[in-house]
């Protein structure tokens, strides 16, 4: 079992979350994880994106091959589509529609989704409203890790421990909601791929 994986997002968004979330899950299942450093995080607001592969051998580099990524998990459509290039031509994207608004020059919105829904492997969900029925528009970041979950390769119940060990200090009403947030990303997926 191999899987190349780019996150991106905006700076605030969960990124780091969601890296967490994959890699102490693939540990428990005895993968081998290599991450790139993440890229962006110092400015809140700022693009940011990660390699991260897993693997059931060794893993030389850290860095993804351009045109060989299995998933961009992204939660933000523009960010998504930042990285087309390190996409495999059977590869997904999934990705939540809700912009992060962040430049002037924004692009239109209807355009940057028609771009998605032309290629052949992807899942567009709105994450934020998923979220928001969870609890917390703040697990908009685990509704999309979710919604990518099925194409990862790994046990629902290894998520769930990475997400009690991620969000436990912070009580169980932010673990069962993170919890929450994930299942309602996987069902939409399950649902729509």
């Amino acid at each position: 079992m191999t899987k190349d994986i780019i996150l991106a997002g905006v700076g605030g968004q969960g990124i780091l979350s969601i890296a967490a979330c994959i890699g102490m899950a693939a540990l428990a299942e005895n993968l081998h994880l290599k991450q790139a450093e993440v890229h962006g995080m110092s400015q809140r607001g700022g693009a940011v994106q990660s390699h991260l592969r897993l693997s059931s051998d060794e893993i030389a580099s850290d860095l993804i091959p351009e045109g060989k990524a299995d998933i961009v998990i992204s939660v933000e459509p523009m960010e998504s589509l930042r990285y087309l290039n390190m996409l495999k031509p059977d590869g997904y994207i999934v990705t939540s529609i809700n912009p992060f608004v962040n430049i002037p020059n924004y692009p239109d919105m209807e355009e940057l989704l028609r771009e998605i829904w032309k290629l052949p492997k992807y899942i567009t969900l709105d994450a934020d409203q998923i979220a928001r029925e969870c609890g917390s528009v703040k697990a908009a970041n685990m509704v999309v890790l979710g919604a990518a979950s099925p194409l990862l390769g790994l046990k629902e119940e290894s998520f769930a421990k990475a997400i009690t060990s991620i969000f436990g200090s912070k009580g169980s009403d932010v673990v069962e909601l993170n919890n929450k947030a994930l299942k309602a990303g996987r069902d939409y997926a399950v649902n729509h791929m």
